[in-house]
């Protein structure tokens, strides 16, 4: 039953890979509380024992650390989602989860950092020359200069970009297609910055890396000519935060999404309306992209206290 409820999400709800590994987690564990419990039918799950295993995840036990509230309301959704499936497909006589409410994560406002910042990151990035270090600059640009995750950077190929000198008004020096969660798919523009360092590294860089794999279509390339994976693309980005001064432990360490707030915040900050970066975020719901909304606001708060006479 649980294969064919994450079959569903993939297939028909089009959920991200990601998305998919963290339920069937989630939901194996619920499996194995409902085991211990003597219950091998959804059918036989009272909505006390759907309850208690939910209270479980926010104690924690001996084996597993005690879940924050947003890997808790996952885990409620993955549970929830598994019995609203089996009973719309009559599988089960009844909902028995359908009560449970996922716990409100904390609003945390996203961290992101100034523009000076983000400028001395770009400029240390990739100093130490050669293919890599054209690679590494090309990468932070597009990341900062298009507000893509790094999924969507590190999955983009080659033939996702459109470089040429010639689009309309000038307006951009060139467009990238990004494929983001739930298989939406958007259209970026990418700014100067992003197009000369995304070329210099097809140039001068692509080429020596792809002469050490079997060819393919990435953008963005290993030492050993496969597609760059998230977790080297954070390696890059820690490596660089580091040589620019940059925080890279702790709450406030920089990260390949620190880039993505910055593209928000500094669009905002520079008068852009809330619905363009909603779109170019690749958002679902204005109201996620609103969050951004504060971090501005409390600079405003900033400026007018120290500028207006009657502020204090």
């Amino acid at each position: 039953m649980v294969r064919g409820y994450l079959d569903h999400l993939t297939v028909e709800r089009g959920l991200a890979a990601n998305t998919i590994r963290a339920y069937r987690r989630d939901l194996d564990r619920y499996l194995t509380t409902l085991a211990g419990a003597g219950v091998t039918d959804l059918d036989q799950v009272t909505a006390g024992q759907v309850a208690d295993h939910l209270a479980a995840l926010r104690e924690g036990d001996q084996q597993h650390p005690r879940l924050a509230a947003a890997s808790a309301a996952r885990a409620v959704s993955a549970v929830r989602g598994l019995h609203r499936f089996a009973h719309r497909e009559r599988l089960v006589a009844a909902d028995v989860a359908v009560r449970q409410v996922p716990p409100t994560p904390p609003r945390r406002l996203p961290k992101a950092l100034d523009v000076e910042a983000v400028l001395r990151l770009l400029t240390v990035a990739g100093a130490d020359g050669g293919p890599r270090g054209l690679r590494d600059r090309a990468l932070l640009e597009l990341l900062y200069g298009t507000g893509a995750r790094v999924s969507e950077a590190v999955g983009a190929d080659v033939d996702d970009l459109d470089l040429s000198d010639d689009l309309a008004d000038n307006l951009a020096e060139g467009t990238m297609v990004l494929y983001g969660k739930g298989g939406r798919t958007r259209l970026v523009p990418i700014g100067g910055y992003s197009v000369a360092a995304v070329r210099a590294w097809l140039a001068g860089g692509r080429p020596a890396l792809a002469a050490s794999g079997r060819g393919g279509p990435a953008l963005f390339l290993n030492t050993r000519g496969g597609r760059l994976s998230r977790q080297s693309a954070w390696s890059i980005l820690r490596a660089a935060a580091g040589r620019a001064g940059l925080p890279v432990e702790g709450p406030h360490a920089v990260s390949p999404h620190t880039l993505r707030h910055c593209f928000a915040t500094h669009l905002l900050d520079g008068g852009a309306d809330v619905r363009v970066v909603q779109e170019l975020l690749g958002h679902a719901s204005v109201t996620t992209t609103q969050v951004y909304t504060l971090v501005t606001v409390d600079r405003l708060r900033e400026v007018y206290a120290t500028a207006h006479p009657r502020a204090r």
